[in-house]
């Protein structure tokens, strides 16, 4: 078996309201999907976080050098492609899009030999997932308090157990957004805070000291991701715990962050951290140094699918016999072809994703949606 082609997607759509967060505005929604043809006629699939433009340009830079490899190879492949670019930067771009790349690599193993990706990477410890909700943007020309209290509450409906708002706009408004989502969604809904680095250490230290009485989970992102330190400072000054890693993309970025213990919960998306070939040491790493970890997921129901692999190949943590199980991230946000990419859409039944059991990544894509969204070429 070898590799024949290796093509991009890019996805595009002009949102009728745009959205922000602390550290950016959507005014579209653009993913980059990989997809790699064998020369049996094995079409495979992968997704990677961030710009979508940029990271096509990084995987077609890398497609040279896979044409005509073996896809089965994938350790061999992720060190040749991560080598040809190290000297240009090991985090990034240059790892988003090697990211989406392993995923398809992974997708053509397990298609090969008749496995999903997780029983792959080790074995499937479960087969259903609970998800939480992702959601409440700051929108444009709404009352946020008002709009994030519906926007949660709405959710709570729905079954999911778990909600994470985005903060990052300012101590005063953010206080008053976390004071009313947590009275939309009562006391036993979990809620998640995630300020997309918006904050410098003095605001992120009275945010987690407030917020701590509305009974907040996890503190995601609360400074920006070069400060090590910084985290630190916020993990110690502040009870709420401390979550990140979306941006630390490679294990050498995690190994920091982890081992002087600066977050509580790592957080790393398949799609950016190197694939599902970095994620399993990324995994390892964690449990070496007891920090809990919750994947980050961002995409289309490609990314879904990666996450939902590795989700069931997350050893129990701890290994016990009532472990704390992981839980899947869930975005609501509109995104017209999240869903429409796959022939059967990976949605959730009262909060709970039945995670794919078929080959590879267990999907099968939708190639009109393709065609349909695909990004016009100006």
């Amino acid at each position: 078996m070898k590799i024949a082609a290796v093509n991009t997607h890019i996805l595009d759509y002009k949102l009728d309201q745009a959205f922000e967060s602390a550290s950016m505005r959507f005014e579209r929604r653009q993913h980059c999907l990989v997809e790699i043809v064998c020369e049996d006629g094995t079409v495979d699939w992968g997704e990677c976080l961030g710009p979508a433009t940029i990271n096509a340009v990084i995987v077609r830079a890398y497609a040279a050098g896979l044409i005509g490899s073996n896809p089965l190879e994938t350790e061999k492949r992720w060190l040749e492609l991560y080598n040809r670019l190290r000297d240009q930067g090991q985090r990034g771009v240059t790892m988003t899009a090697l990211s989406g790349i392993d995923i398809a690599l992974w997708d053509i193993k397990g298609k090969h030999y008749g496995a999903s990706v997780s029983e792959l990477l080790g074995g499937r410890f479960r087969d259903r997932v609970r998800a939480y909700a992702t959601g409440s943007f700051r929108r444009d020309g709404v009352d946020r308090v008002q709009d994030v209290a519906e926007e949660v509450a709405g959710y709570v409906r729905e079954g999911f157990h778990g909600v994470k708002i985005k903060i990052g706009f300012g101590v005063e408004e953010d206080m008053a957004v976390i004071a009313a989502a947590r009275e939309a969604i009562g006391p036993e809904c979990r809620l998640m805070i995630d300020a997309n680095h918006g904050y410098d250490l003095l605001e992120a230290l009275e945010v987690g000291r407030r917020a701590a009485e509305l009974g907040v989970d996890w503190f995601e992102e609360p400074v920006l991701p070069e400060q090590i330190d910084t985290y630190r400072a916020v993990r110690q000054g502040q009870p709420v715990p401390v979550a990140s890693g979306e941006n630390w993309h490679g294990r050498y970025a995690m190994q920091e962050p982890l081992a002087s213990r600066a977050v509580d919960i790592i957080q790393p998306d398949v799609c950016g951290v190197g694939g599902f070939s970095e994620s399993r040491r990324v995994v390892d790493m964690a449990a070496m140094h007891g920090v809990r970890l919750v994947p980050h997921v961002w995409g289309t129901a490609v990314a879904i699918a990666a996450g939902l692999q590795f989700l069931a190949a997350l050893p129990p943590n701890p290994p016990r016999r009532r472990p704390i199980e992981p839980i899947l991230e869930f975005d609501r946000t509109r995104n017209p072809f999240r869903q429409a990419v796959v022939t059967s859409p990976l949605e959730h039944v009262e909060g709970v994703v039945t995670i794919p059991d078929g080959p590879g990544l267990g999907i099968e894509i939708n190639h009109d949606a393709l065609r349909r969204h695909a990004l016009k070429e100006a």
